[in-house]
């Protein structure tokens, strides 16, 4: 019995070894010293890098070097440029800016032609309902701007388009990360135009109903003194809004 039970133990092993190898580690906030302090990005950039906790948002995003990743609706370039940095010279990075942006500040378009003079980075813009993200993507990201999805002037079904379109360019088992300023339990979309905010609860129900399953979520930006009431851009909270973190997965 003890030699069939040291059999059938072997078996498995060998099974599980050839078969089903440990998923790769999250990477740890450490890893990305190098990166972060790479010339690329600028020196307000790593002047922020510790109050936006950006090691550990590269590593809650799961970013190695080679990965192929767009960064959704970039603003001023702060993440594009860490990405460029941590994806390296054998990664590729998209920075996409949406035509109305740059439309309503010409600061927009000039972050998009930075980005793009970076070697492994490609800046396009386009239409903000119809996102211009190459396939095979590993990873998509926006921070503090999926509740501009749903500002006044743009159609309703912005959110389901990008949303729609990210999970086509992913890769199977690709990740969408968004962080976003936190509103009121409850109030869904509704203040995402008058206080640039949105419940999480409607993120992730948006996000679920592109087909994307739940991979991870974190509190590192939360600031429980924030009443979620305010305009993001008031000086009494801007810089000290509370936010989440998502990170959705592509079903294999």
């Amino acid at each position: 019995m003890r030699r069939t039970l040291v059999l059938a133990a072997s078996a498995v092993l060998a099974f599980s070894a050839a078969g089903f190898a440990a998923p790769p580690q999250t990477p740890a906030p450490g890893a990305y010293a190098a990166a972060l302090a790479d010339p690329v990005r600028t020196a307000e950039d790593k002047a922020r890098d510790a109050t936006r906790h950006t090691a550990e948002t590269l590593a809650f995003a799961e970013v190695q070097p080679g990965d192929k990743v767009a960064d959704m609706i970039i603003g001023g370039g702060y993440f594009t440029r860490a990405f460029s940095a941590a994806v390296g010279p054998d990664g590729h990075v998209t920075a996409w800016q949406p035509d109305e942006f740059i439309a309503f500040e010409a600061d927009y378009g000039a972050s998009l032609t930075a980005a793009d003079a970076l070697a492994n980075v490609d800046g396009v813009r386009s239409p903000i309902g119809s996102p211009n993200f190459p396939q095979g993507l590993d990873l998509i990201f926006t921070a503090q701007n999926y509740h501009d999805l749903h500002l006044d002037p743009f159609a309703a079904d912005t959110a389901s388009k990008v949303n729609a379109a990210a999970f086509a360019a992913l890769k199977p088992g690709g990740l969408y990360v968004i962080i976003d300023h936190d509103a009121v339990a409850g109030s869904g979309i509704s203040v995402a135009d008058s206080l640039h905010r949105i419940d999480i609860e409607a993120v992730k129900q948006e996000v679920a109903a592109a087909g994307f399953v739940l991979d991870g979520e974190s509190s590192l930006l939360a600031q429980p003194s924030d009443p979620r009431t305010t305009n993001v851009f008031d000086p009494s909270i801007r810089g000290k809004t509370s936010q989440f973190m998502l990170r959705f997965k592509k079903p294999e």
